[in-house]
């Protein structure tokens, strides 16, 4: 996410329900007014004329009498003080627009300009935009967003859902070393469609706010451990590094990411079909190991494969005295996968 993007998210939280700008903006939205509000930005009177100074401390009440004003307003960045009323804004006529309205169009202009956030409310369409630097995004109401987290979380639960059957598949056939490419690419598609949806969450609540709180319990719920999981099954599958993998999954498309042939030719070279060997990582990391030993076994050792058998005491090399239980542990934990009394 770029700088300015996570940027508009902060200044997202500052108008959500709640806040007492939004207080403002439904206000104004409820007696059909219009409004523009500008963020104090450097340089900022060079592009205001008219209206005056007033400089006084910011409440929802005060700044909803201003803006019964056709100008504009200026509020410091704090948002702790009202500046400037009936202000007209004069931006750059040059710099491109898409808008139509007069007071849309100073907006978006002002905030590309000065690179600062601005709102603006719109009496006709009763509706609220935000503006920053060229990002541009309209609120929606508690009640759309609502909607939206609700459908979305009912998509993550099936697929969570559909990912711990999976990862539990794959970890019998892991240790009885049948597992093959698909096994890996269904993974990591669930994955990928998880975190994707979870990164869209995460603007929703902000936008909703402190409505959301329950929601967002549920949401953790379903995220939970999912990254994770994805890390371990690419550190132990892919010939690439995690970051770079990563990233190639993350440039796939929607589309590529629906299509298991896609995963497989991008990050195995193979085809779905191929037999595959994890390396351990996932395996080990459920025993009481380090990251250090868990790397330095998973160094020396072909596969899970070997681990789990030892045939040649290799794990002696790396564990010493704690060989014998972790032995113990490998033996135990392989039994609970069989009985399907673990998910790793």
């Amino acid at each position: 996410m770029e700088e300015k993007e996570k940027l508009m998210l902060e200044y997202l939280k500052k108008v959500s329900p709640g806040t007492s700008l939004r207080t403002v903006t439904n206000d104004l939205i409820r007696s059909e007014l219009g409004a523009l509000i500008v963020i104090e930005a450097p340089d900022i009177e060079k592009y205001i004329e008219g209206g005056f100074r007033v400089n006084c401390r910011f409440t929802p009440q005060r700044l909803f009498e201003l803006c019964k004003m056709d100008g504009g307003i200026i509020i410091s960045q704090d948002l702790r003080r009202i500046l400037y009323a009936n202000v007209l804004l004069t931006p750059d006529p040059t710099i491109t627009t898409n808008e139509t309205g007069t007071r849309h169009k100073a907006a978006e202009r002002i905030a590309k300009q000065l690179n600062t956030f601005v709102i603006a409310v719109s009496e006709r369409k009763k509706k609220t935009t935000l503006y920053y630097g060229n990002i541009k995004y309209t609120l929606r109401t508690s009640e759309e967003v609502s909607r939206e987290i609700t459908n979305t979380l009912t998509i993550l639960e099936k697929q969570r859902e559909l990912l711990d059957e999976l990862v539990s598949k794959i970890n019998i056939l892991e240790i009885s070393n049948l597992a093959a490419v698909g096994d890996v690419c269904k993974i990591l598609q669930k994955t990928e469609i998880v975190l994707r949806n979870s990164e869209m969450l995460k603007k929703d609540f902000i936008e909703l706010g402190k409505e959301g709180i329950l929601m967002n319990l549920r949401y953790k719920e379903l995220t939970k451990g999912v990254e994770k999981k994805q890390e371990d099954i690419i550190r132990d599958y892919s010939k690439t590094s995690l970051k770079k993998t990563k990233t190639l999954l993350g440039n796939l498309s929607y589309e590529g990411i629906l299509e298991l042939e896609s995963i497989a030719r991008l990050v195995f070279e193979k085809e779905l079909e191929d037999s595959v060997s994890p390396r351990g990582f996932r395996f080990l990391s459920e025993l009481n190991l380090s990251e250090k030993e868990v790397s330095n076994i998973v160094n020396i050792t072909e596969n899970l494969s070997e681990i789990i058998n030892d045939d040649s005491n290799k794990l002696e090399q790396v564990l010493d005295a704690k060989t014998i239980n972790i032995k113990e542990e490998i033996i135990k934990l392989k039994e609970k996968i069989i009985e399907g009394r673990v998910v790793v």
